[in-house]
């Protein structure tokens, strides 16, 4: 009896981008807190979400990360900058 070894599941260039973008949102919501958090932080959820859409398979949780992230970002440095009295973008 030979039995073959599993076939990898392969990921297609869609959900590569979709990681790829995943990653940029967590990067994006991360400057957010930091930075100008209505340009970044919102351009950063926008591009988290479209990650999650075009994510599948292994990227799924990466892409879910990426959302969590940006929003928080976006929240916390909203908060950072009406304390500190920043300006907001």
């Amino acid at each position: 009896m030979s039995t073959a070894p599993p076939v990898a599941e392969r990921q297609g260039p869609a959900e590569t981008v979709a990681g790829f973008l995943a990653a940029l949102a967590i990067f994006g919501g991360l400057i957010a807190i930091a930075q100008r958090p209505v340009t970044i932080g919102l351009t950063s959820l926008f591009i988290g979400l479209v990650a999650a859409t075009m994510a599948g398979g292994r990227n799924r949780h990466l892409a879910a990360a990426g959302v969590a992230i940006a929003a928080t970002g976006w929240l916390v440095g909203m908060i950072v900058c009406v304390i500190t009295s920043r300006p907001l973008w």
